[in-house]
């Protein structure tokens, strides 16, 4: 009898190591904010269950626009900001709200729009050109509205195109506040104008007659970075995993990750990390 009931207490004794063993990986988990075109273009979902094999950390996404995720780290509601807007990332820094930053990989965006094209501007490169040709026009453009990377590019553009967009914008320019995926579905919708990031664009399925127009211009260059959440200013960050992290994205591992990415056969990122 004691030897049946040594045997039973030590198997359960075992399951137990085994059940909070299995609980604290569970529970060694941090919280990414990043943006949407690294979510809807696929990148999250291809990356992030490899660095959690490689690493046993699991990883919360939320995938807003870069300025909300950048308000997600300055609350120490995320251990780690993976954005693409670089003016806003370096505020951060200088606010004290990120530790370093650290470029991971670029795209381009693209000046997608109906193949109809009434303001002719396929095939052009000049992005500035485009925008003014779309403002004489005062054809349909969607703007997403939501202090995104893309959105500020899209901004800062206009004024590269010496467009007063207060003074010029009417019901044709159409503001959703809303992620890429959103915008892009409203101008298949209503045969629209729009800046993309060419990640989204490649693995949108919903275009419609959407084209690419305008592409090539170096002021169309979109790079992505990624910071750890300062723990000095929120002690609930978890700056060892989320650190970790940051250094897989930047590793040979998790460089040859991100450029092995393709859709239909077509890279979307370009890695160029330099650490």
């Amino acid at each position: 009898m004691k030897r049946i009931l040594g045997s039973g207490f030590a198997t359960l004794l075992a399951a137990c190591v085994a059940f909070s063993g299995a609980v604290l990986a569970q529970e060694r988990t941090i919280t990414v904010a990043s943006t949407t075109s690294t979510e809807q273009s696929g990148l999250l979902g291809h990356l992030l269950p490899r660095f959690t094999a490689s690493s046993g950390i699991g990883v919360k996404v939320v995938a807003v626009g870069t300025g909300q995720a950048l308000d997600i780290g300055r609350r120490g509601d995320a251990d780690v900001v993976f954005v693409h807007d670089k003016v806003a990332e370096e505020k951060f820094l200088a606010e004290g709200f990120g530790v370093k930053r650290f470029d991971v990989m670029y795209n381009d965006f693209v000046v997608i729009g109906p193949k109809a094209d009434p303001a002719h501007i396929a095939g052009g490169k000049d992005v500035a050109e485009a925008l003014r040709k779309i403002a004489v026009v005062k054809t349909a453009f969607v703007s997403r509205g939501d202090r995104s990377g893309t959105h500020e590019a899209e901004l800062r553009l206009w004024k590269v195109a010496g467009v007063d967009l207060a003074a010029v914008k009417g019901d044709w320019y159409r503001e959703i506040g809303q992620g890429m995926g959103a915008a892009l579905n409203m101008a298949s919708s209503s045969n629209a104008y729009l800046i993309s990031d060419r990640g989204t664009w490649l693995a949108f399925k919903n275009r419609g007659d959407l084209a690419i127009l305008t592409e090539g211009d170096r002021r169309l260059f979109n790079q992505y970075g990624v910071m750890l959440v300062n723990p000095a200013r929120h002690a609930g960050v978890k700056a060892k995993d989320g650190q970790a992290f940051v250094d897989w994205l930047i590793s040979s591992e998790g460089q040859k990750t991100i450029a092995d990415y393709r859709v239909g056969g077509e890279q979307l990122f370009f890695t160029n990390a330099t650490n």
